[in-house]
């Protein structure tokens, strides 16, 4: 038990670094070579970047480390290992990966395809990194954090929080001093309003499709169905359920009305993902077996969602 669980966090970790680094490229193939700017402690630290030249990666860790030290104070020791790696991991990210994306590629697929394209890919790249870090248990930090510790007091609710926040960062890239720009064609220019203005506009739709696609991903990651089972050998199957997925199994007396003969039925509550594991194991105890399968709104409990989130 303790080894499978062992491996477990280890493919946890796996998975969450994965996903981080899936995040970390979003911003340096798309949206910083394009000036772009996104929502969170990475926008903040790319606006800082963008003014100052402070690389990225010592913004982000700076501003993170001050944000947990407070809400250490303010909320106690409400967060777990896997936040303080995923910041840890996010910023060596941000120092190293840069170095090995070539120039020339950044400029084939990003550059050359213009900003808004630039923002769309960036903006699903990203947020297809934190969807698989949040699946995970895992966290970014940064906003989430300043969210947490005000709604602690105020009655505003986290999501709404993070995204007045995101808000406010996107529109201060206005305060930037004009500078040279890259454009399509590599050449640099002076930037003018109007392109500070689409800077904006561009950085909005970056957070709209990065919040498409985190609700996407940890909504299929939560996704549940219910099953009923029927089979002469029920309880075979409900033994290899219960070892092999470690779900619980509920076991229904029924009658069919035209044999008038007593049956027995399972009734499992599984994730989405699990269907297909669930039939290979239900199909080496009996290929006859009858099932059937609908889908539910929402499970919480053990194994599924917590009571209250």
């Amino acid at each position: 038990m303790n080894t499978r669980k062992i491996l477990l966090g280890v493919k946890s970790y796996f998975i969450i670094t994965l996903g981080l680094l899936c995040y970390v490229l979003g911003w340096v193939i798309f949206l910083i070579p394009n000036n772009l700017v996104g929502g969170g402690v990475t926008g903040i630290s790319s606006i800082v970047l963008y003014a100052f030249g402070v690389p990225i990666s010592v913004t982000y860790f700076s501003i993170n480390i001050i944000l947990l030290l407070i809400a250490l104070r303010v909320l106690g020791k409400s967060f777990g290992a896997k936040t303080v790696y995923a910041i840890a991991a996010t910023t060596l990210f941000f120092q190293f990966v840069p170095a090995f994306i070539p120039q020339d590629f950044i400029q084939e697929i990003a550059i050359s395809n213009g900003r808004l394209l630039s923002a769309i890919f960036g903006g699903v790249m990203s947020g297809f990194g934190i969807g698989i870090s949040f699946s995970q248990g895992g966290s970014t930090g940064g906003t989430d954090i300043v969210a947490l510790m005000v709604a602690k007091y105020h009655n505003i609710a986290p999501g709404r929080m993070i995204l007045y926040m995101d808000l406010v960062i996107i529109a201060s890239s206005l305060l930037i001093p004009a500078k040279e720009v890259m454009d399509a064609s590599g050449n640099l220019v002076r930037e003018t309003w109007g392109m500070r203005l689409a800077t904006v506009l561009y950085g909005y739709m970056l957070i709209a499709s990065c919040s498409q696609i985190v609700d996407m991903m940890v909504a299929g990651s939560r996704q549940s169905v219910q099953v009923f089972i029927f089979s002469k050998n029920y309880e075979r199957i409900a033994d290899i359920i219960t070892q092999e997925m470690g779900h619980g199994v509920t076991v229904i007396t029924g009658e069919g009305w035209y044999t008038r003969t007593e049956n027995k039925m399972l009734m499992v509550l599984i994730h989405k993902t699990e269907v297909s594991k669930m039939h290979n194991l239900i199909k080496e105890v009996d290929r006859d077996a009858f099932i059937s399968m609908a889908p539910v709104t929402g499970v919480w409990g053990r194994g599924f969602q917590q009571i209250g989130k």
